[in-house]
Parts: structure tokens; C-alpha cells; sequence
């Protein structure tokens, strides 16, 4: 596939193609200026910053904004520990030095955040500051193959997405039911106790769907075209190597258990819903004691798991007076 460009909100997003890190890598930009470079999670692409990509490059921002590798655009490849935090590391590193920048600010959203929070760790000298949306700094590595083992006989999404075929098998029933309950059911406009449902009541052999309703109309932050957006990509290359995020949980735990003991001394930034799991449930503040640049915990409130989208001004205009204050 050759370079093109389209118009999303008023903005022209050029795509790319390069070959990255022995693999075709797709990534969409826009704008000129430092690097801003974000990194999407499961199961979301490059267009889930679509409207950082507008704001960004309207701010004097060179936005960057990358489909992983094994989703999109990107290719996949045929291994399940292809999809290591390690390797979808080297894959940045290598978009980065693609882009001809000598470092880059970085933002992170789910398993992006993951990708982006090992960044510093292992190319100090790339990244100047990072900005993480949903999931905070842990200050030590977390082995998730305990915590997916643990669910006291409760459904646990690390647990699902690690069996091989459940997520899929449920994806290729009905792949717009799929995405549509999924962003629906781990939004704010979920119904009201929702996030407790997923959580903490659903048993352990129920499937990801199960207690989702249909909702009566798509979120205002999710129209049919974004929907089927998503749909059209994954229904043409399915969700196994997306979801190899989560089969690689032995293999990230013992590969960056030293990597984690370097101290992180960058400006950061955090921003989550208050109906985000990683916030509901767990705390901000080893994240708040290890990083002694962490300018800011910002927590929306209604807002889920998909916080770029849901509230895109807010995002953007946080993010962006962090970046004009000079990531100090």
C-alpha cells in the first residue's frame, strides 16, 4: 500500500508504510513540530487518536500515531512472543528513529500505556516526557499470569483474553456486536454499576459479552462510522495478534523484572476515568511516590476505560498544557 492522506476532523492525517524492525509498519501523522508520538492498547488501532491527531497538529505538534504491530495496517507476524512489551518496544524505537527525531514526547492509552511506560527505561535518551491515559506507573514489574490466576472464582479479562480462542471465538460470532458492546459496556455511559458487574460479580466460565446490554444508542463519542471502522479493519485481519498482548504475560514479567528497578526521573502526566479499572480498583499513589516528576493526576469523572475518545477536549487540553509548559 502506497502513502496516501485523508481529512478527519478538518485535519489532512498522512498514512505511512515503512518497513520497521524487520516488519511493514503502518502509522498515520499530521502536523509539523516535536514529535508526539501515541500508542494505542486492545483492541483500538491508530484511529482511536483520531481527534489528538486534529488538536495536536493544530497546536504546532508533530502527532504520531502508529497501528501495533499485528493490528491494522501494521503486519502481523507468527509467533505469540513476537507481541512481547519488548518487541513492541523495538518497533517504537525503530518508528522513532524512521521519523528522524532525536526524542519524542509519548503517549500511552491501555497496553500502549504498558509499551510506553518501559520506553524511558530502555531509550533514555529518546523519550523527554510521557503521558499515560488509564493505566498508572507501577514501580515494580506486576507478574499479570498471578493476578489473571487469582480471581477467586470471579470473570477476570486477563484470565479470557489469555485462553486461546475464547475472545476470538466470540469476536467471529458477530464482529459489530463485538466492538460495540465491548466500548459500550467499558465506557462511562454504561448503565450505572456496571464496571462493578464486570469486575466483581461475573463468574469465572462466563463469556467477555455476558451482562453487557445493548445500548438504545451508540455513546455520542462513537458513531457508526467509528464503529465500523473498527469492525472493517479486525473483520480483515482478525484479533489474535492484537490479543497476544495478553499471552505474552510470562514472558513480559521475566523480561523486564530488571528493567524495572531503573528509576523513572521524566516529567509525566496521568489522565483516567473514574469508572477505569486500573483506578476504581487499584491506586494512584505508587505511581504518585515512584515518579518525583509527575505533574499532574488528572481523574474524569463518568468517564471509562476509553478516555481519548469519551472526552477528547478534555484530553487534548490537557495534554496539551502540558506540552506548552515544556514537559518540565
Amino acid at each position: 500500500m502506497n502513502e496516501h492522506s485523508e481529512m478527519i476532523d478538518t485535519v489532512e492525517i498522512h498514512h505511512h508504510y515503512p518497513t520497521l524492525n524487520g516488519i511493514k509498519y503502518h502509522y498515520a501523522s499530521a502536523g509539523k513540530g516535536p514529535a508526539v508520538i501515541m500508542l494505542h492498547g486492545f483492541p483500538e488501532l491508530w484511529y482511536s487518536w483520531r481527534h489528538q491527531l486534529a488538536a495536536l497538529s493544530a497546536a504546532g505538534y508533530w502527532a504520531v500515531a502508529p497501528d501495533l504491530r499485528g493490528c491494522g495496517a501494521s503486519q502481523a507476524t507468527g509467533k505469540t512472543t513476537d507481541y512481547s512489551l519488548i518487541n513492541h518496544a523495538k518497533d517504537i524505537k525503530a518508528l522513532i528513529d524512521h521519523l528522524g527525531v532525536k526524542e519524542a514526547v509519548m503517549i500511552g492509552h491501555d497496553w500502549g500505556a504498558n509499551i510506553m511506560w518501559i520506553m524511558p527505561m530502555l531509550y533514555p535518551a529518546t523519550i523527554k516526557a510521557v503521558i499515560s491515559l488509564s493505566i498508572p506507573f507501577y514501580p515494580e514489574i506486576r507478574n499479570l499470569s498471578e493476578i489473571a490466576a487469582s480471581s477467586n472464582g470471579k470473570f477476570n479479562f486477563l484470565a479470557f483474553f489469555g485462553k486461546q480462542g475464547a475472545a476470538e471465538s466470540e469476536f467471529n460470532e458477530d464482529p459489530e456486536r463485538f466492538f460495540r458492546l465491548f466500548f459500550y459496556g467499558l465506557s462511562g455511559d454504561a448503565p450505572k454499576g456496571m464496571i462493578d458487574k464486570l469486575y466483581l460479580d461475573k463468574p469465572a466460565d462466563a463469556r467477555l459479552l455476558d451482562g453487557i446490554p445493548e445500548p438504545h444508542q451508540l455513546p455520542a463519542w462513537l458513531s457508526q462510522q467509528d464503529l465500523d471502522y473498527y469492525v472493517t479493519a479486525y473483520k480483515a485481519t482478525g484479533i489474535t495478534s492484537a490479543l497476544n498482548f495478553y499471552r505474552n504475560n510470562d514472558e513480559n514479567f521475566h523480561s523486564l523484572k530488571e528493567i524495572y528497578q531503573k528509576e523513572m526521573r521524566l516529567s509525566a502526566l496521568f489522565i483516567g476515568g473514574a469508572e477505569e479499572a486500573a483506578v476504581r480498583f487499584g491506586s494512584l499513589e505508587p505511581m504518585k511516590k515512584a515518579l518525583p516528576k509527575l505533574q499532574k493526576t488528572i481523574v474524569l469523572q463518568g468517564c471509562g476505560h476509553w478516555v481519548q475518545q469519551e472526552r477528547q477536549k478534555e484530553v487534548n487540553d490537557a495534554v496539551i498544557a502540558f506540552l506548552e509548559a515544556g514537559c518540565l
